[in-house]
């Protein structure tokens, strides 16, 4: 992305503050004009100062107006000055605060309507989506920042000591205006040197934002094991990396810096030369006072040049970050697909007709895979992980789409149906549901904002929490996050029947909850699994062994279908993973106690 490039995408957030960027301009040559206030008095001052020295008869007085006209005009100035700067600064702060809120909401909208294909890419996980939006937003809004506060006030006052230079003498304009394409020249050959720097560092920038959010996710982990000192060298060698980096364009930087200022005082000496030639001639119009005159008009057409090197260096980061940002903003092909079909009723009977499904980094999901999902039956997936089960949920609720093949729900493709209808109507609780930051009746509410508070109770009751709750010292106004991961997990349940929706995706509903717990919840899922149309993923074989229908997946593919006992008669996969489960519970021990237990109490019965 070049400047103009970053202007263009950056004007529609600009736009709609035209009458603050109008007050800005308007102060902003205010202000320039009183810059060279300086200039102008010290030309004169000098002049008449110097007038009074040579007369014979030197008149105090005349000396102390003098001295009186030079305060008033400069204290005034620089009061007007002090007015004009903090109104110019605060519109422009206050239009970069408006922009930096709107690029921020403008993201987070663009954001939440892509699909899910592109939060699964490789280049778009947590950390660096974070450091791409955070760093953008901040670049962008120090672009509009930098323009009103900085670079157009010291380029108007630029280009305004320019043109009295040229007004006073020709010559000495023309010395001034030669430097300043030097000076652009290698601070143009600086930037371009130093943006593959700069881009490595941006790089490097988000190894370590996505570095320290790892640590963090996963700090029990690394606790557990005792890697703290494997981690923290892993940091140091990203944080290494970046640091050669950053010293490498610190270098660059400097370099160029001094030949820039080196070429900044040859302007200098080159006006003092000439005017004092001038002077020194008789030149027509030229005093002692235009030497002091014409070296501070210079001194302000250099103030920018000064400046440049830095406005340069944020103009980079922002080119840089501004790729990054715009990319996401503008990534209209990952904008969900909806569909415009919006029946009043929800049946619930899914068709899936060979389909094939590969993720985007390149591992194939699904193969071939046909099923039947029937209205108001409980139809369960299963298969060891990895198997594609959770997949086959995840095109269901339309966060993607099949390579190949059709998907129906009660006979129309999913494809054609509105996605915001579409899941209004789905109940979905997975394995590791999110709470947000927020309370627990705002959690459970999420599933229905319209719910009231005695909803949210009946819902808590339903998911067996409701007792947790109000042993709480805030009870349903308690933050969610505190709870424990199985309560979490309850509360998400709790979201589910507040929803009360048609059908219900249920992908190891139970998988963090202690055993009293699971027969609690599976009780009150049974009650809401009635004549509605649910599907189940659980290694849990007493929640299998309810379902109407059991499809088996293995490495994407459908190898086994039927009621759960025809399937274990088949043999094969099912009969595998149940008599595996049952192994792994200790069933016939279980029933072998149960069993010793019932004779213990019969017995004591007959006597």
């Amino acid at each position: 992305m070049n400047i103009f490039g970053l202007l263009k995408n950056l004007w529609p957030f600009v736009k709609p503050y035209r009458l603050l960027i109008a007050c800005t301009i308007t102060l902003t040559f205010i202000g320039s004009l009183m810059a060279q206030v300086n200039a102008i008095v010290l030309d004169k001052a000098v002049d008449a100062i110097n007038a009074l020295i040579q007369n014979v008869s030197f008149d105090w007085s005349k000396a102390t107006k003098i001295l009186l006209i030079i305060s008033i005009v400069l204290l005034g100035k620089e009061l007007i000055a002090a007015f004009i700067t903090f109104f110019q600064r605060y519109f422009g702060q206050k239009l970069r605060i408006f922009v930096s809120r709107d690029l921020s909401l403008q993201v987070i909208d663009r954001i939440l309507t892509f699909r899910m294909s592109f939060f699964s890419a490789e280049d778009n996980d947590t950390g660096k989506l974070q450091s791409r939006i955070d760093r953008g937003v901040m670049s962008l809004s120090n672009t509009v920042n930098n323009f009103f506060i900085d670079i157009l006030p010291l380029f108007t006052s630029a280009i305004l000591a320019l043109i009295l230079m040229f007004a006073a003498n020709f010559y000495v304009g023309l010395v001034a205006l030669c430097i300043v394409p030097v000076y652009f020249y290698i601070t143009y050959r600086q930037a371009k040197r130093m943006k593959g720097g700069r881009r490595s560092i941006f790089s490097s920038h988000q190894a370590v934002s996505q570095g320290i959010l790892n640590i963090l996710e996963s700090i029990s982990v690394i606790k557990s094991f005792n890697r703290e000192q494997v981690e923290a060298e892993k940091q140091q060698a990203v944080q290494q990396t970046m640091t050669d980096r950053q010293m490498s364009t610190r270098r660059w930087s400097y370099l160029y810096d001094g030949l820039k200022s080196f070429f900044e005082q040859i302007g200098t000496v080159l006006i003092i030369i000439l005017t004092a030639y001038l002077v020194l001639t008789d030149y027509p119009g030229m005093s002692i006072g235009k030497i002091m005159y014409h070296v501070m008009l210079f001194s302000n057409v250099s103030a920018p040049i000064r400046q440049l090197h830095r406005i340069y260096d944020d103009m980079n980061d922002a080119l840089i970050y501004a790729e990054g940002f715009f990319g996401i903003l503008h990534a209209h092909d990952e904008v969900e697909d909806t569909g415009e079909y919006h029946p009043d009723t929800v049946r619930g009977e899914f068709e899936l007709n060979g389909v094939d499904f590969t993720y985007g980094n390149g591992t194939k999901a699904l193969t071939d895979v046909s099923m039947r999902i029937q209205r108001g039956k409980i139809t369960a997936l299963v298969g060891l992980s990895g198997a594609g089960k959770t997949t086959i949920v995840n095109l269901l609720d339309k966060f993607y789409h099949p390579d190949s093949g059709s998907i129906k729900l009660d006979s129309t493709e999913l494809r054609d149906w509105d996605t915001r209808w579409l899941r209004e109507n789905i109940g979905l609780v997975l394995q590791k549901n999110h709470i947000f930051n927020g309370t627990i009746e705002e959690n459970i509410r999420y599933g229905n904002p319209k719910a009231t508070h005695e909803d949210v109770v009946e819902a808590a009751r339903q998911a067996y929490i409701y007792d947790q709750i109000m042993q709480l010292p805030k009870q349903f106004d308690a933050p969610a996050l505190q709870l424990s991961g199985g309560q979490q997990q309850r509360i998400a349940i709790a979201r589910m029947f507040i929803k009360n929706p048609p059908i219900i995706f249920l992908d190891e509903p139970t998988a963090s909850l202690d055993a009293v717990a699971t027969e609690q919840i599976k009780s009150s899922i049974d009650a809401i699994k009635a004549g509605r149309t649910v599907i189940i993923i659980s290694h849990n074989i007493g929640q299998i062994v309810d379902a109407d229908q059991i499809y088996v997946l293995q490495k994407g593919r459908v190898v086994q279908s039927g009621t759960p006992d025809e399937v274990y008669r088949q043999g094969g996969l099912y009969k595998e993973i149940f008599d595996a489960s049952a192994r792994s519970m200790n069933v016939d021990k279980i029933a072998d106690r149960v069993k010793g237990v019932e004779r213990v109490a019969t017995q004591s019965q007959l006597t």
